[in-house]
């Protein structure tokens, strides 16, 4: 099939450092590329596929030019698909909402991923004025607060099963990898460790608005030896964080609708402690790849019972689960069913 992937101008394709849609993406074009696929990726200019590469703008909008404007952005990947759609047999967008006027009145195959919350203002709205559109949620729970939208399926991200690999020693700390926001629970992380009285590893991105809540909540607890910062880290450094780690604290107080950090490490082998929240409970099989909690109290317990789990058991179920290849057949497989309806 000739099939065209829209994604995100915020981050190239992969990302540099932090962005999961972005690196769920570029895996995806590099699978569908290996089955055999045609596949045009429009993108940045900074981007890097297996697939052609069409770039809409120069460079990614965080780490590009100071003041460019995303509206401007925006504007050129729509006219970009608008002029090119009937060359594809099938566009699949990871745009939000934004293309959905444009591609529903072009006649060609399409569909959206959601890749974020959907528990918003407004939403319920948009997705009256296209009852047609075909979406595709990451997790049932994320689907949950629009549940008259068109879903067609469920297709849970995959990753390369070769991109990071297993560590199966115990780990000599506890690892928070993320943005630092309230929502993604560092203040709690910081918590647990200090009650398990384990090392905290933090690994995060810190969003510009998000700044002041660092310094005020965040920032007083770091001291380089029990609490660390050590910034963003790439998938070279993501290798050493995660799978050095005794197990990932994720304590989420928020609708996640996936959260690929948990597959990332369990393809390390590292056990995931988790709070039961949004797509958590899809995602990590208690008693098997980590612990699922309800609040700080469990978390810590379960940091006492990380090291009875066989971090093999992590590693396999990630490959049995979570593959990138699987993630792709299973699109493969809507995108046959959208161009079959449409001829």
């Amino acid at each position: 099939m000739r099939i065209a992937q829209l994604a995100p101008l915020a981050e190239s394709v992969p990302p540099k450092l932090y962005g999961g849609t972005e690196r769920v993406v570029a895996w995806l074009v590099d699978e569908l590329v290996q089955l055999g696929h045609d596949v045009t990726l429009f993108a940045s200019g900074d981007s890097r596929t297996a697939g052609r590469l069409y770039p809409v703008w120069s460079r990614a909008l965080r780490l590009g030019r100071k003041g460019a404007d995303p509206s401007a952005a925006c504007a050129m990947l729509l006219e970009a698909i608008a002029k090119r759609a009937r060359d594809f047999d099938v566009i699949h967008a990871h745009i939000d909402w934004l293309h959905l006027p444009l591609l529903s009145r072009l006649g060609v195959p399409f569909l959206t991923t959601m890749h974020g919350r959907l528990d918003l203002p407004g939403l319920p709205d948009v997705v009256r004025q296209f009852p047609e559109a075909a979406l595709v949620s990451i997790s049932d729970r994320q689907r949950l607060p629009l549940p008259n939208a068109n879903w067609i399926r469920t297709i849970q991200h995959g990753m390369p099963s070769d991109l990071l690999r297993p560590c199966y020693e115990q780990g000599s700390y506890l690892a928070f990898l993320g943005r630092l926001t309230k929502d993604k629970g560092p203040e709690d992380a910081i918590r647990i460790a200090h009650l398990t009285r384990m090392p905290l590893r933090i690994a995060a991105k810190i969003p510009r608005a998000e700044t002041a809540y660092f310094k005020k909540h965040v920032e007083p607890h770091i001291d380089d030896e029990k609490i660390k910062l050590v910034g963003e880290v790439d998938d070279d450094g993501k290798q050493q964080f995660l799978g050095r780690a005794a197990a990932l604290l994720f304590p989420i107080d928020w609708p996640e609708p996936f959260g690929l950090v948990m597959i990332e490490a369990m393809a390390c082998g590292t056990p995931v402690i988790a709070y039961r929240s949004g797509a958590v409970p899809e995602v990590i099989e208690h008693g098997l790849t980590g612990f699922i909690v309800e609040n700080q109290e469990q978390a810590v317990q379960a940091v006492g019972e990380v090291g009875k789990l066989d971090r093999r058991q992590v590693r396999a179920r990630f490959e049995e689960r979570f593959s990138a290849r699987r993630m792709a057949r299973e699109y493969e497989g809507e995108y046959s069913k959208l161009v079959a309806a449409a001829t």
